[in-house]
């Protein structure tokens, strides 16, 4: 069936899933398939449960007028959801970059919802899935579209530009992450600027961190409006007040200047306000807004949190790491004042290739230089390279470990990559 015949079910059925667990009411159910499961085998499942239609590639049972049979579920989702992009006359922010694009995303979104309807990736749905599936949750009830965009490996970013056209691109920064994937750093900055390559072939603006200059050096040329720290000639700067432990900043908007308490934890964060900041004034929210927007905003999904338990007090950002986000959260963590003793746990940096062990072992270099009380190192990584430190294979002997020796009036950061799964170990701290 040709993609405008699928469309034209999508325009009377506007609701996609790819989950047998969440159907509802006459959605349209994409049978995906993976490496340890087959979607085709549930799609008489969803249909029962509600599903309007099916999208299969497999089919060896009668037809059925409901089941839709293509060639490759995966690639008709994707080409559904640009054709469906096709169709919109809206903005649509483009946003990508080693660290911090979710909380960027969630900031600008909060930002523009203040004056528009916003439809925006929802969690960190932001790859070759899920992509396509934000697109498809647009409507005509929308003024604005946020889409996070991921990758780990050379032309993914490319390949979601061409799904979701973006207008309007964001790099938060390029570092060190999914080496594994992407074979050296070089190729992260070069599939990072993808997003700047579409923007620049296609027509549109992108807003460029000053701060970092090889953003700066990729963006030469093109229709973009600058930010960062402590520049007043910048479309939108400001500079940290305080991060003990959570961000406070000061940032002007012409002549007046707004001071902003935020409940995000980690000074790094700055520059997520100010990409949030400069797209909002972009779009013309008033400062006010913005100001109370950022302070509203609670993160959530184990990024950049604080939480009071009865034990301990801990500092949560265990959602993502590598090397640049894992430094600059044990950076602030070492600057936070506190009356307690401090205690790090620190997991495995994943999908770093033939370098992970020795930005490990740099990581731990740093770490044992600091005055922490406790080190406890999760994973297989972490764990071969210190005998100083406690140190486990998996995060359930650290649990079992915690259990036998309760860790009491500390103040703890976790940080991991989302694989070595820390967050199983809090309601032990």
């Amino acid at each position: 069936m040709e993609i405008s015949s699928i469309y034209e079910i999508y325009k009377t059925y506007p609701s996609v899933t790819t989950d047998t667990r969440n159907c509802p009411k006459d959605a349209i159910f994409f049978a995906l398939k993976g490496a340890n499961f087959n979607g085709n085998l549930f799609a008489k499942e969803a249909l029962k449960r509600g599903c309007a239609y099916a999208v299969v590639d497999e089919w060896n049972e009668p037809s059925d007028e409901h089941i839709i049979v293509v060639e490759n579920v995966l690639a008709t989702l994707q080409k559904l959801a640009n054709f469906h992009r096709k169709t919109m006359k809206i903005p649509v922010i483009g946003i990508t970059g080693t660290n911090g694009k979710t909380t960027t995303k969630e900031l600008i979104s909060a930002i523009l919802a203040k004056e528009f309807n916003v439809a925006y990736t929802q969690g960190n749905l932001n790859n070759h899935i899920g992509v396509p599936l934000t697109l498809l949750s647009i409507n005509a009830s929308h003024d604005i579209a946020v889409v996070e965009m991921g990758a780990n490996h050379p032309g993914e970013i490319k390949a979601l530009c061409e799904m979701a056209e973006p207008t309007i691109g964001l790099i938060t920064n390029v570092g060190k992450a999914h080496i594994e994937g992407f074979g050296s750093f070089e190729n992260v900055v070069k599939t990072k600027g993808e997003l700047y390559d579409f923007i620049r072939e296609n027509g549109g603006k992108v807003f460029v961190n000053k701060d970092y200059s090889d953003l700066v050096a990729l963006s030469e040329g093109m229709d973009r409006l600058l930010y960062g720290k402590g520049d007043s000639d910048l479309f939108a700067s400001g500079h940290i007040t305080s991060g003990n432990p959570f961000l406070e900043f000061e940032w002007c908007f012409f002549e007046n200047s707004y001071h902003v308490k935020t409940h995000l934890v980690g000074e790094y964060n700055l520059d997520n306000a100010l990409a949030a900041i400069a797209i909002g004034k972009y779009f013309g929210i008033k400062a006010d807004y913005i100001s109370a927007t950022l302070e509203e905003y609670v993160p959530k999904n184990n990024r950049s949190q604080y939480e009071k338990t009865d034990k301990n007090e801990l500092v949560i950002d265990a959602y993502n790491a590598n090397p640049t986000s894992m430094r600059a959260a044990l950076e602030h963590f070492v600057k936070i004042r506190t009356s307690l003793p401090k205690a790090v746990i620190l997991g495995d940096m994943k999908e770093l290739g033939d370098i992970s062990r020795d930005e490990h072992r740099t990581i731990l270099d740093f770490v044992q230089a600091q005055s922490f009380d406790k080190v406890y190192l999760v994973g297989p990584v972490l764990s071969s390279l210190s005998d100083e430190a406690l140190a486990f294979e998996t995060v359930d002997d650290l649990e079992e470990e915690l259990k036998k020796n309760p860790l009491t009036d500390h103040l703890v950061l976790l940080k991991g990559s989302h694989s070595v799964q820390l967050e199983k170990s809090i309601p032990l701290l």
